[in-house]
C-alpha cells in the first residue's frame, strides 16, 4: 500500500450554510507535519463532533473513491469525502479497531468509523448520500496518531492488525445504527475506540 494524496482543507461556507466547514479537502504536495491533532495546517471546525486525539485523521482507500465514481457517475478527486489521506491498496472492510498503520515514522491507530452527516449530504450535493454511504459497507477510518511525523504522497504503507479480539469497522457501524446484543457490545467497549464511538455505544 501506500499514500495516493495528501489532504487538508481551509474554512469553507457550504450553500445555505452560516457557518463554515472544514469538510473540502484538496491535496498538498511535499511533506506535512502530523501530530496528535492531526495535519497542520488541516481546519476543523465542529469540535463537538469532529477532530481530536481520537479522530485526528481520516483515511479513505482509493479504490473506495474508484467505486463512488462509479456510483455516482462523476470524478472523485482525493479529499472530495472530507478525507485526509487516501491509501492505495487499502480495503477499509477488511480493518478492525486497533489496526495500526505504519507509514515511515508515522504511527496511526484505529479508532472507529467515519459516520456520515448532513455535511457530507450538503457537500456531495447528493439527497439521501448518508444512507447511501451506509450502505455501501465501504467506511471511512478515523485514527489517532501514536508517533508523529512528516507525511507525503508516494510514502509506502503497512497495516499491523490488532492483537485483540477483532471488531471490524463494518460491525460497528451496524451496531451503532442499530441495537447490538449486550454481549456483542460488551465485546467491543474492550477494543480502543475513539470516546465519541464509546459514548455512543454505551448508550
Amino acid at each position: 500500500m501506500k499514500i495516493r494524496a495528501v489532504c487538508i482543507g481551509a474554512p469553507e461556507r457550504l450553500p445555505g450554510r452560516k457557518t463554515k466547514t472544514g469538510i473540502f479537502k484538496h491535496p498538498v504536495s511535499g511533506p506535512v507535519i502530523v501530530d496528535t491533532l492531526g495535519l497542520a495546517g488541516d481546519a476543523v471546525l465542529n469540535r463537538k463532533h469532529h477532530g481530536g486525539p481520537d479522530q485526528a485523521l481520516l483515511i479513505e482507500g482509493a479504490e473506495t473513491l474508484d467505486w463512488w465514481t462509479k456510483e455516482l457517475g462523476r470524478s472523485m478527486l482525493p479529499g472530495t469525502l472530507g478525507e485526509n489521506l487516501v491509501i492505495d491498496g487499502l480495503d477499509p472492510a477488511a480493518v478492525a479497531v486497533g489496526d495500526r498503520f505504519l507509514i515511515g515514522e508515522v504511527l496511526l491507530e484505529v479508532t472507529g468509523p467515519r459516520l456520515p452527516c448532513t455535511v457530507l449530504t450538503q457537500r456531495m450535493e447528493e439527497p439521501g448520500f448518508a444512507r447511501r454511504f451506509l450502505r455501501a459497507g465501504r467506511p471511512g477510518i478515523y485514527v489517532r496518531v501514536l508517533k508523529p511525523g512528516l507525511l507525503e504522497q508516494g510514502q509506502a504503507v503497512s497495516l499491523e492488525a490488532h492483537g485483540g479480539p477483532r471488531i471490524l469497522l463494518t460491525a460497528l457501524i451496524r451496531a451503532l445504527t442499530g441495537k447490538p446484543e449486550a454481549e456483542d457490545r460488551a465485546r467491543m467497549l474492550a477494543a480502543p475506540l475513539g470516546e465519541r464511538v464509546r459514548k455512543s455505544l454505551s448508550g
